[in-house]
């Protein structure tokens, strides 16, 4: 009788307790209608004669109990035999479909052409971490923070990273200023900028990007969070790369500590804010485009109206106005 799972279950729900009886009464006849072939134990029986828990006497009119101990090696071992082949076996199919999917996320008209859309947070993921898997020579992303949970940096996130840097693929990752608040992402960017990968901030908005060997990128799609649209034009990817570099030349590091960088990134900050306030965007406009929450944004909104002492947004956009502020001066702000 070959041994699984429903097996299992017979022998601890059944054959357990009648093995015990025979343990108790120290054996039980050959001739008992229970065990017979028609009986109602005959199938629990047969499990523990083919276990090899019950061996017939010599005289061959009664069964006796064998030590569990001289037979669970027999039973165990060859399913552990067999769950190490299972294993091993399912590792060279896993490495036998990974190489013909190198093969599909290469091929333009294997994802529909040009351009294809991928649904589904799941699909995405696994579609990513096999994307970066096959990189072979550079990495671009571009991690905005609005709707971007820290929980999405797992660890998963850092050691698929980290295995890419190892293997010699270069990256660079561009996130807004207000990354540099989360301890998370903290972590994260010092786990992979000790590993070669380099890691700037920016105080623009911009929408999620992934490139990899500039020969395919992911981007939003137009459908929403759990949709993605993976481009393999490379003209279309030369563009989105050439939008990349643009961010990156303007972004700060974010691996430096300086006083004066972060004065630098505060002063970027407001004058973020104020243009925001100047083109009239509503709260969750502005809190979206320098990524942070509305509470924040409206902490920023505040330390404007006490810097130039007003009360009101409207006197706010008249004192700035009147002075001559519009949020795109290079130089530092003039005093009150």
């Amino acid at each position: 009788m070959p041994l699984g799972q429903h097996e299992r279950g017979l022998f601890e729900e059944q054959a357990a307790p009648l093995y015990e009886e025979i343990v108790t009464s120290g054996g039980i006849s050959a001739a008992d209608k229970r065990i017979t072939r028609s009986g109602e134990l005959h199938q629990v029986f047969e499990l523990l004669v083919d276990v090899g828990l019950v061996t017939k006497g010599e005289d061959g009119t009664q069964w006796r109990a064998v030590d569990p101990a001289a037979v669970q090696a027999q039973v165990v071992a060859p399913l552990g035999q067999q769950g190490a082949e299972l294993i091993a076996e399912s590792a060279h199919w896993a490495q036998a479909f990974s190489t013909l999917s190198h093969v599909w996320r290469r091929s333009p008209s294997a994802v529909g052409g040009p351009l294809a859309t991928i649904r589904g947070v799941s699909t995405i993921g696994n579609f990513l971490d096999s994307l970066v898997s096959d990189a072979e020579e550079e990495l671009l992303t571009a991690q905005p923070q609005y709707r971007r949970g820290v929980k999405q940096l797992d660890a998963g996130v850092g050691t698929r990273d980290i295995a890419a840097l190892k293997r010699g693929v270069k990256m660079r990752t561009l996130y807004q200023h207000a990354a540099r608040r989360g301890a998370d992402t903290r972590k994260y960017v010092a786990a992979v900028t000790a590993a070669g990968a380099e890691v700037r901030t920016l105080d623009e908005f911009f929408n999620r990007l992934i490139v990899v060997d500039r020969r395919v990128a992911l981007i939003p799609g137009h459908e929403g969070l759990d949709t993605a649209m993976v481009i393999n034009d490379r003209s279309m990817v030369g563009y989105l790369v050439d939008m990349f570099e643009r961010h990156w030349e303007r972004a700060r590091p974010f691996t430096s500590s300086e006083t004066s960088l972060m004065r630098d990134i505060a002063a970027e900050q407001r004058a973020m804010t104020i243009r925001m306030l100047l083109e009239g965007r509503a709260d969750p406009a502005g809190a979206k485009r320098l990524g942070v929450s509305p509470r924040t944004y409206a902490g920023y909104v505040a330390d404007l109206k006490n810097e130039f002492e007003v009360e009101t947004r409207f006197q706010l956009g008249y004192e700035m106005g009147k002075r001559g502020i519009s949020g795109r001066e290079t130089e530092e702000p003039a005093g009150k």
